[in-house]
């Protein structure tokens, strides 16, 4: 029965695997930004944490983008479990360093899927994905302003204060 169901599939088994462990992926960044979210929260960076909320709604959107395509295609999208999530962390700092280190495996992951789709001449797939690299180069870009904020302004002081005030703000405009 499996044959006659991937018979179709408009996705290949690997695509198909690669793709649900993208949703896990998604599925792991929208818990670390809660995770964030808790901790700005609970150390007074409130709007950190509704930045990190509203990153957090993002990556589950994204998730669920994945997940949608994979059934769409014929697949079999798998409702992923996450565990492992960081709680603690050691400064305001290093949540905006983990949240850019967090961006950069998920472009990465993507840019995989993409190239295995160029090997298979899996075109409709990639077409989905160019949609993903592109909000993922906003993703990157608004992680790195963030994170230049504690350079720019500094930490001393009432900078950490300074920094959480504007880190809502950051945005990207790619017809610039």
């Amino acid at each position: 029965m499996k044959d006659l169901i991937r018979v179709r599939s408009l996705i290949s088994a690997e695509v198909e695997m690669l793709l649900n462990q993208q949703v896990k992926k998604e599925a792991y960044s929208s818990s670390i930004y809660l995770s964030m979210a808790s901790w700005c929260n609970r150390n007074g960076f409130d709007y950190s944490s509704d930045y990190f909320f509203k990153q957090a709604e993002e990556e589950r959107q994204h998730q669920l983008k994945f997940y949608k395509y994979i059934l769409d295609m014929g697949g079999n999208a798998v409702s992923p479990e996450v565990t492992g999530i960081k709680q603690e962390y050691n400064s305001f700092r290093e949540v905006f360093e983990e949240a850019l280190d967090q961006e950069i495996s998920v472009t990465q992951s993507i840019k995989n899927i993409y190239a295995r789709c160029l090997k298979e001449q899996d075109f409709v797939t990639n077409e989905f994905l160019n949609w993903f690299l592109k909000e993922q180069r906003e993703e990157e870009y608004k992680a790195r302003r963030a994170l230049e904020l504690f350079e720019v302004i500094g930490e001393e002081g009432t900078g950490r204060w300074q920094i959480d005030k504007h880190v809502g703000d950051i945005k990207y405009n790619s017809e610039a």
